[in-house]
């Protein structure tokens, strides 16, 4: 019955990890304002992002600007005249004056200007964000790009453009997200959300429930760990299959590679997660096995000790009661390596798996500093061994025969 029961709280665990991973993206990135328009920011530079702006300012600007408008101040004498050229002329003086536009709203884009404006549209947008994923209002999420449209216009007149300044205050939307999915997920993020950081407790306790009912504890903390790392591959899984799926969905009229840079951007908060539950998934099973009783782990504990042995009398190392005293306190001190690397990550704001990685490996120099300075007294070989034929109480040796 504890094994049954201890299956049930691992298996529930690893259930609850993806959605545990999802509950805090939806806390931190959609609940909070300030996260969420840090991650937006840097798509100011994305080049389909910029061409996907620009596409659309240049489309707003051309509305309202036309080659008619552009000469209606010419003199009544003239105009016959012009009428004439323009009926030649006219699809190649308005494909010139689009691309004039095109080039100013391009170089707008490109600035450290646009890059300022594109943040405040992000700060506003994320309320429709956060409406998309958590109430009934609407499957899209929209910037409003009449700010950088004023800029536009106030460039275009710098160039000499002068009829930009007869542009009235134009509103375009350009489309961030857009998915029927959204609505479909709508009641899961709701839950999601009111579950905050909650959720990622209550699977801890799960797994450390399973493991400490479980009859074979060890084992059942391998187990743990690799069900909780593969549920979160799972959720890496489901992030790819739905990115597919939400691209191929996109209307014509919403740009491809644009959304997919939105997208990713959108869940980067996620897919870190997914890689530091698996690795850390990972090294927790690793040190459980390698710590275990099995023929193998066992091994691998004497070659770490026997290299480093190796290693500590090559060096000639005499710690003398500094060493003895390690070795004697060798296992509270390892224990406290341990602790002191689990406090580091559960003190570290939003690890990834890097940070693990590099935790691991230097609790791994740390047990190793610990197994190098503890010089066993009861080793002949060891060179801190206080006998030796200087030591008053060390034994006589025979005189050799001649």
């Amino acid at each position: 019955m504890r094994s049954a029961f201890a299956v049930v709280l691992i298996l529930l665990a690893a259930i609850l990890t993806p959605l545990a991973a999802v509950a805090v993206w939806t806390s931190d990135e959609i609940g909070d304002t300030d996260r969420y328009v840090a991650t937006m920011a840097p798509l100011a530079s994305d080049p389909d992002i910029q061409a996907g702006v620009t596409n659309r300012v240049t489309d707003a600007v051309m509305e309202h600007v036309d080659v008619n408008s552009l000469l209606a101040e010419v003199a009544p004498a003239d105009r016959p005249r012009l009428d004439q050229l323009i009926s030649r002329l006219g699809k190649p003086l308005s494909s010139g004056l689009t691309s004039f536009v095109h080039s100013t709203v391009e170089r707008f884009v490109a600035s450290d200007a646009f890059a300022t404006i594109w943040t405040g549209l992000n700060r506003a947008a994320h309320t429709a964000v956060d409406k998309a994923l958590t109430s009934d209002n609407g499957n899209k999420v929209t910037i409003d790009l009449a700010p950088v449209i004023d800029k536009v216009k106030e460039r275009l007149v710098g160039d000499g453009l002068n009829i930009a300044s007869k542009i009235p205050e134009v509103h375009t939307s350009y489309t961030v997200v857009d998915s029927d999915a959204i609505g479909k997920a709508r009641t899961g993020f709701r839950l999601l959300k009111i579950a905050g950081v909650w959720l990622p407790v209550i699977t801890l306790l799960f797994a450390a429930a399973g493991v400490l009912l479980a009859v074979r504890r060890r084992r059942a903390l391998v187990t743990a760990a690799l069900l909780v790392g593969g549920g979160a591959l799972a959720l890496g899984l489901g992030l790819v299959i739905f990115r597919s799926l939400y691209l191929d969905k996109l209307p014509d009229t919403v740009s491809q590679p644009a959304a997919a840079a939105v997208f990713d951007t959108l869940v980067g908060f996620l897919r870190t997660s997914v890689r530091m539950v698996a690795v850390l998934g990972a090294v927790v099973a690793l040190g459980a096995w390698l710590t275990g009783s099995g023929r193998w782990a066992a091994r691998a504990r004497e070659m770490w000790t026997g290299g480093i042995g190796a290693v500590r009398g090559a060096a000639h190392l005499d710690t003398g009661a500094a060493g003895r005293w390690v070795h004697a306190q060798r296992t509270w001190l390892n224990w406290g390596v341990v602790a002191v690397a689990v406090v580091v990550f559960l003190l570290w704001s939003h690890p990834t798996g890097v940070v693990v990685l590099v935790i691991a490996l230097c609790t791994l120099v740390a047990l190793a500093l610990v197994e190098f300075l503890a010089a066993d007294p009861a080793d002949p070989t060891d060179p801190s061994d206080s006998s030796d034929s200087s030591d008053p109480a060390a034994p006589a040796t025979a005189p050799a025969d001649s």
